[in-house]
């Protein structure tokens, strides 16, 4: 927000990007700093995620690989598409 105005990406529906990456790689960062790597199958209104090919990455080192993984929306930091 500057100057008491909204700016055009706050107050978006994150929703119509979630559904544009399903399909494509995304990092996924947990509120615990955690980070996922996977490819995003899909998203519900909670923002509970599902991930394929999926990594762990803690402190930067890749710690393990899930075939696939769900990652709770209340956890999640933010979604980047890459």
């Amino acid at each position: 927000m500057e100057n008491g105005n909204t700016t055009q990406a706050e107050g978006k529906d994150p929703s119509a990007f979630l559904s544009q990456i399903i399909g494509n790689s995304v990092t996924v960062k947990l509120n615990s700093g955690v980070i996922y790597k996977g490819e995003l199958q899909s998203v519900d209104g909670y923002m509970n995620l599902a991930l394929e090919k999926c990594e762990e990455h803690i402190d930067g080192a890749k710690k393990r690989c899930y075939g696939d993984a769900f990652l709770r929306g209340n956890n999640v930091m933010y979604i980047s598409a890459d």
